[in-house]
């Protein structure tokens, strides 16, 4: 499989009725912390509120007719963007998630019409139902990542951050299974090689980063997280976004909770926006150092709006926040 600068513009005509060209804003608080133009790529402007929209519509409106309809593995905005994509095209849509998946996601996918089944404690685990459905009941399968349509969907972004900004010198990416990192670095790259894409991540269960170290993909313990849509593995049999990462990701960085926590504070206080922890780290590793010396503007995509508002509210308010084995100390927001 691959991915071509022209599947990407292709993928632009096609999602363009339904995914909508997010703004790219400036940042006053984060410039004066970075030295440099700090730009917030707003993906929770999208009609789901992530960017996941944008390859899960181009992979459903991709389909041909007559498909019994679509499922996927998700650990929630991928699976209210398939959702979101076959409501539009009249399609049944099953979406396959594990138990840790917050409850807000879930219900957000049922408000689109979509079944949602949760099964083991994994997205791996959540996969083989899915693949179930695939053989079973002739459902076709929508992967969250690792598949082209869905990448050059999510390669969307780069094409509209180097229309918007040519003149970026950083690209913060959120990694994970590597979907939008390998979609925006491939689009960014091809189109400008001079700018650097960085993929960051959280320090625990990070799947891309540990298989970028390894030299190939590897299995990763998935545990409960901040930046929860992070989670999951990339899958040993991975055929597109490691390589798409390994060749064109400058770096990747890595952020513990603490530092998730507080950027989630960060962005709320100082930019007034209510996002999830996954979105937050690019800001995370600004405030906390990790980043290379920047030498022109930076953006990071500020993406996932269905974040869990129990605790959201807890980290504004400077409260401890407990994710399975570990507690994050609570601490109120000081610029």
């Amino acid at each position: 499989m691959s991915v071509t600068l022209a599947d990407i513009l292709a993928a632009r005509s096609r999602i363009q009725a339904t995914a909508v060209r997010t703004p790219l804003v400036p940042s006053p608080y984060l410039t004066g912390l970075a030295g440099q133009e700090f730009l917030l790529k707003l993906e929770i402007g999208q009609p789901t509120g992530a960017f996941k929209l944008r390859g899960a519509t181009n992979a459903v409106f991709g389909l041909p007719e007559g498909v019994a309809g679509v499922t996927c593995c998700s650990t929630g905005n991928h699976g209210r963007g398939v959702a979101y994509a076959a409501r539009d095209r009249g399609l049944r849509a099953v979406i396959c998630m594990s138990e840790l998946v917050p409850q807000a996601k879930i219900d957000g996918i049922k408000a689109l019409g979509a079944e949602v089944r949760i099964v083991g404690h994994s997205q791996d685990e959540a996969q083989v139902e899915a693949r179930r459905l695939c053989e079973e009941e002739g459902l076709v399968d929508i992967p969250p990542f690792d598949d082209p349509r869905v990448v050059a969907g999510q390669g969307t972004i780069g094409l509209e951050l180097m229309e918007d900004r040519p003149d970026l010198d950083m690209v913060l990416v959120p990694l994970s299974g590597g979907g939008l990192a390998a979609g925006i670095a491939f689009a960014v790259k091809t189109i400008s090689p001079k700018t650097r894409v960085i993929g960051i991540s959280m320090d625990r269960g990070a799947a891309m980063h540990a298989s970028l170290a390894a030299g190939h993909p590897v299995e990763v313990e998935e545990v409960a997280s901040l930046a929860d849509s992070l989670g999951g593995g990339i899958g040993l049999d991975n055929t597109l976004t490691f390589e798409l990462c390994r060749d064109y990701l400058d770096d990747t960085v890595l952020v513990t909770e603490d530092e998730i926590y507080r950027a989630m504070q960060t962005l709320y206080f100082e930019d007034r926006l209510v996002a999830e922890g996954a979105c937050v780290v690019g800001i995370a590793a600004l405030q906390a150092g990790k980043l290379p010396e920047a030498r022109g503007p930076i953006a990071t995509i500020i993406t996932g709006r269905s974040v869990d508002m129990t605790v959201f509210t807890r980290i504004v308010t400077g409260q401890d926040v407990t994710l399975g084995d570990l507690t994050i100390e609570g601490q109120p927001y000081a610029a």
